[in-house]
């Protein structure tokens, strides 16, 4: 059952991969990937390290929106629907950190 608790931080770190993956940044790609299989470890700094690295990458998806919001304004093209949709997945990665805040986890995790 916990596997489908933490299918939102899974999903969150697979998109985080992507995107660091079309930029060519393999060594965080790897980083991100390796990432994942810390959640086979049930210690309490692997919930705080995880819960972290979400939030950062929920500020990596802002930098990103306002990179490209800036370079389509200036080139004249719409910028709105990409804002949304990328402040969207800042909202969601973020928010998935909040998954580690449920009982189960706690426990799994030790972090009573």
């Amino acid at each position: 059952m916990n596997f489908l608790r933490l299918i939102p931080v899974i999903l969150s770190t697979l998109v985080l991969g992507a995107h660091f993956f079309r930029g060519g940044n393999l060594l965080v790609v790897a980083c991100v990937v390796g990432f994942l299989f810390l959640l086979l470890v049930r210690r309490p700094w692997v919930a705080w390290a995880y819960q972290a690295v979400l939030v950062l990458g929920a500020a990596e998806w802002i930098r990103t929106m306002l990179e490209i919001m800036r370079r389509r304004q200036a080139m004249g093209e719409p910028w709105t629907r990409m804002a949304i949709i990328l402040g969207v997945v800042a909202v969601i990665t973020a928010a998935s950190a909040l998954v580690f805040r449920s009982r189960a986890l706690r426990e799994r995790y030790q972090t009573v």
